[in-house]
C-alpha cells in the first residue's frame, strides 16, 4: 500500500524533509486525519468514498453544509518546521461562487491565536484569505481576479502549494503556476497590496482540508493522494498509479 511505503520512507528520512502522506486505500485514520471544525459543527460531514479516487479505489468525502457552522475538515499537525509544500488531488463538485469559502484552512501562529491561512474563492477565483486581518491574495480587483483562476469541476485536479519561512507563497493547478496566488519576499506584485502590506510571515502549526462557507453556499470535495513535505511533490510524486 501507498501508505506503507510511504511511511517507510519518511522513516529513513530526517522528520523535517516529509512528513506524511497517504492514498487512503488503508482507510481512512481518524488519528493520523482527525476531523477539525472550530467553534461548532453542524450539519458537515468526512467520509471515505469508494466510488471515486484519484488513484485506487477510495478518496476522502467532505459534505460541507452552508454557513460557518456547517464547516467539517479532515488534516494533520505533522508539518515541516520550515518551508512547507502541500500536494493534493482534489474534486468539486459545484463551482466557486462570488461567495467566500475555504477549502483548506490551516492553523496560523503567526496571526495569533485561532486565527487561519485559508485557500478557497471568491469571486469564482481561487484565493488565500488571512484570517487576521481579512486579507486577500490576490486582490479582489478586476486585475487580481484576472491574474487567479476558477477551480475545474467534476475532475480531479492537483492542487499545490509552497509556503516559505521568509513569508513566500507559490501556487500551482495541475503544475502550472498561477502567478495571482503567488507572493514572494521582497517582490513587488501590483495584485497584493492587500497581502503584502503587512509583514506577517505564516507559520502553520496544521493542514486541514474540507469546506468551509462564510455564506450560504454547500459544496461536497473529494481529497486523494495527500502529501505534506519541506520539498515539493510535484503531481506524479508519491502516489500509485490510477
Amino acid at each position: 500500500m501507498f501508505r506503507k511505503v510511504a511511511l517507510l520512507a519518511l522513516g529513513l528520512l530526517p522528520f523535517s524533509l516529509a512528513q506524511v502522506s497517504d492514498d487512503f486505500e488503508s482507510g481512512l485514520d481518524a488519528t493520523t486525519w482527525p476531523t477539525y471544525a472550530q467553534d461548532c459543527s453542524q450539519g458537515g460531514k468526512v467520509t471515505l468514498d469508494s466510488s471515486t479516487a484519484h488513484s485506487g479505489k477510495n478518496s476522502v468525502r467532505v459534505d460541507g453544509a452552508g454557513g460557518y457552522c456547517g464547516h467539517i475538515f479532515f488534516g494533520t499537525t505533522k508539518v515541516p518546521a520550515g518551508d512547507v509544500y502541500v500536494r493534493v488531488w482534489l474534486k468539486a463538485s459545484k463551482a466557486l461562487t462570488d461567495s467566500h469559502v475555504s477549502f483548506i484552512t490551516m492553523p496560523d501562529s503567526a496571526q495569533g491565536s485561532n486565527k487561519h491561512l485559508r485557500i478557497g474563492g471568491q469571486s469564482k477565483i481561487l484565493m488565500y484569505n488571512r484570517e487576521s486581518d481579512d486579507a486577500t491574495l490576490p486582490d479582489l480587483s478586476p486585475q487580481g481576479i484576472a491574474a487567479s483562476t476558477a477551480l475545474p469541476t467534476g475532475a480531479w485536479q492537483c492542487f499545490e502549494y509552497h509556503l516559505g519561512t521568509d513569508g513566500t507563497i507559490e501556487t500551482w493547478l495541475n503544475e502550472k503556476a498561477i502567478d495571482g496566488l503567488t507572493a514572494k519576499a521582497g517582490v513587488a506584485n501590483s495584485n497584493a497590496a492587500q497581502w503584502q502590506r503587512s509583514s506577517v510571515k505564516p507559520k502553520i502549526t496544521g493542514v486541514y482540508f474540507g469546506w468551509e462557507s462564510y455564506g450560504g453556499d454547500v459544496n461536497t470535495f473529494w481529497y486523494d493522494d495527500v502529501a505534506v513535505a519541506s520539498t515539493r511533490v510535484g503531481c506524479s510524486g508519491g502516489s500509485t498509479s490510477p
